[in-house]
């Protein structure tokens, strides 16, 4: 009991992190090809923090707008729409860059998608702040920017971490973590590789309500478990953890697959693109159980002193009031 009410202490403070959730990249510039040498531009940009106002994207040399653009508000983002004509051979060894990104923390995700169904992605960060776009992207460029956005995603969303967060205050002994983890590692799979094929598709607002209802469960089955009997076992996710892991990660492979289809997948590397970031999810999920489990046993190694006994049941409500308030702002948004 006491090594978890350390865990439990440490973990709680991890929840004055924002409440991110399921945004791969805080800017977007994408480029699709309609006809050769003429594409849809999108620039969507995060407002919240100035950085709408200290971003702006160039147009390459050698293309021109068309028309008018069209600038509107989705969310806590502002979204433009145009059109550009590129002379020949189009955006193929040309320059993309965005003015401003070094003087920030952020990165900003490029997507290219050209006419043949190729495409090329890429994540521009202040060091560097631009990219020539090649003439077909080569497999490693697929692997490392699909890798990348998988450990991204995996760590700026902190519904998920709560949730992995919850299992690991409940479940004990490692054979039993292992399977669980498991588990919710194959679940999710399964449903991230059938939605980003086009094999389901689910809307992705109920999905996000139910993500954070399935939180609120493991803090519920949390909170009853150190106030009523802490060492009966008699719930049911400490009697079957890998089954209930299994369930809700089905629900939380849609969400992954739902930040995925924002950015796309490149059709000539599909699989590839995917698996990898499957993978990345892994590698963030596995980096934040270790992060857990290394603070814990750096504080036993320490001698700190040990937590009252409360701790876990106010990591529960503390966990459980952070996933009531999305499930009350997700459910509003699914029923407006």
């Amino acid at each position: 009991m006491r090594g978890r009410s350390r865990l439990a202490c440490l973990l709680l403070s991890l929840l004055v992190l924002p409440a991110l959730a399921h945004r791969l990249s805080p800017a977007y510039f994408g480029f699709t090809e309609t006809v050769p040498g003429t594409y849809d531009v999108q620039w969507k940009v995060s407002i919240p923090g100035g950085l709408a106002d200290a971003l702006e994207p160039r147009i390459p040399e050698g293309c021109a707008l068309l028309g008018q653009v069209r600038t509107y508000l989705v969310g806590d983002a502002r979204v433009q729409h145009g059109a550009v004509e590129c002379a020949e051979p189009g955006l193929a060894g040309r320059e993309l860059d965005v003015t401003g990104l070094p003087a920030t923390d952020t990165d900003v995700l490029v997507r290219v998608g050209f006419a043949d169904g190729s495409s090329f992605t890429h994540r521009l960060v202040p060091d560097a702040p631009s990219v020539v776009v090649p003439e077909r992207a080569g497999a490693l460029a697929v692997v490392s920017t699909y890798l990348m956005l998988g450990v991204e995603h995996i760590i700026l969303g902190i519904d998920h971490l709560l949730f992995v967060l919850a299992l690991l205050l409940i479940v004990r002994g490692v054979g039993r973590l292992v399977a669980t983890v498991t588990a919710f590692t194959v679940a999710h799979s399964i449903t991230l590789g059938a939605a980003s094929l086009g094999y389901a598709n689910v809307p992705s607002a109920p999905v996000e309500a139910v993500i954070a209802l399935s939180i609120l469960f493991l803090a519920t089955e949390l909170a009853r478990r150190d106030a009523a009997a802490p060492a009966s076992g008699a719930d049911l996710t400490s009697r079957f953890p890998w089954l209930v892991a299994f369930s809700f990660g089905l629900l939380h492979g849609f969400g992954f697959a739902g930040a995925l289809s924002e950015i796309g997948l490149p059709q000539h590397a599909l699989p590839l693109a995917l698996l990898f970031f499957n993978v990345g999810v892994e590698v963030g999920q596995l980096v934040f159980i270790a992060a857990v489990l290394g603070l814990a046993w750096a504080w036993r190694r320490a001698a700190a002193p040990s937590p009252p006994p409360w701790w876990p049941r106010a990591a529960a409500y503390g966990i459980g009031s952070v996933a009531a308030f999305w499930a009350i702002e997700r459910t509003a948004a699914v029923l407006v």
